[in-house]
């Protein structure tokens, strides 16, 4: 594997991102659709097929060997090994608020899980690497390196989520079992969560019901930086569902004993 032509890739995959959903954000005439015709609101718009079919179209020339998985296009196998997982807008319903705390997400991932990824914000200008030896986050502020906050108790710890409910009644039973034993906990940061935690500003994440390109991309970068991403039982999450994220050992050893307690 060229290492230096993923990451270039990577990059550019992001800069196109950004490029095609900037003109979409916090635009007057804005619209969506649902995915769902049960009633439950999972949106899409134009801004979130525009980038991925930027960054399908730069992988088409640049990997053709390698294989796409994307939230919105679905899955084209390769030939590599090595597959892109895209999130083309991690957060639209942040989006559709005119919030910026959603999020690009861009992973290279193998059969094991991801080896490399990013998670961009657009319109903040950050973005945050992990993976192939890098975990560095650049932005308004200049460039540094990515580092959990380590071991702490949960006493200590700052735990976010993105749904209030967070998944199912026994799921969000264990989440609130959990948010008592912590300092404090918010809401509704989607993929920018995941960010906080590499960036050594938070604690813990912990959602349910996640599709594998919602989190390829983070388990990449916290890793990356020292962090431990697992689902609720400790095994591996880049298949997606439950996900605890956690900025070193103790917190995620604490967390686990009571969310492994979910059926």
């Amino acid at each position: 594997m060229d290492i230096e032509k993923k990451t270039e890739t990577a990059h550019a995959l992001a800069d196109a991102a950004r490029a095609a959903v900037l003109p979409f954000f916090r635009s007057a005439g804005l619209v969506a659709d649902n995915k769902h015709s049960d009633g439950a609101f999972d949106p899409v718009t134009e801004a979130d097929r525009a980038a991925e079919r930027a960054m399908r179209e730069i992988l088409a020339k640049v990997c053709p060997e390698d294989g796409v998985f994307g939230e919105e296009f679905g899955e084209v196998t390769g030939q590599s090994g090595l597959t892109w997982v895209l999130d083309p807008i991690d957060g639209t319903r942040a989006f559709l608020s005119g919030s910026a705390t959603w999020g690009v997400l861009v992973a290279l991932s193998d059969d094991s899980g991801p080896v490399y990824g990013l998670i961009d914000q657009p319109y903040i200008g950050e973005r945050f690497e992990g993976g192939f030896g890098r975990a560095t986050m650049s932005g308004p502020l200049g460039m540094r390196a990515l580092r959990t906050r380590g071991d702490r108790p949960l006493s200590d710890a700052i735990l976010f989520t993105t749904f209030p409910e967070v998944g199912s009644l026994a799921e969000g039973a264990g989440f609130a079992e959990l948010a008592q034993q912590v300092k404090l906990v918010r809401y509704g940061l989607d993929c920018y969560a995941y960010a906080l935690v590499a960036a050594g500003q938070i604690d813990l994440v912990v959602e349910a019901g996640l599709a594998p390109y919602d989190i390829h991309a983070p388990i990449a970068v916290i890793e990356a930086a020292g962090g431990i991403v697992t689902d609720w039982q400790g095994a591996p999450a880049h298949h997606g569902g439950r996900v605890l994220a956690a900025a070193s050992r103790q917190q995620h050893a604490a967390a686990l004993e009571i969310l492994s307690r979910v059926t």
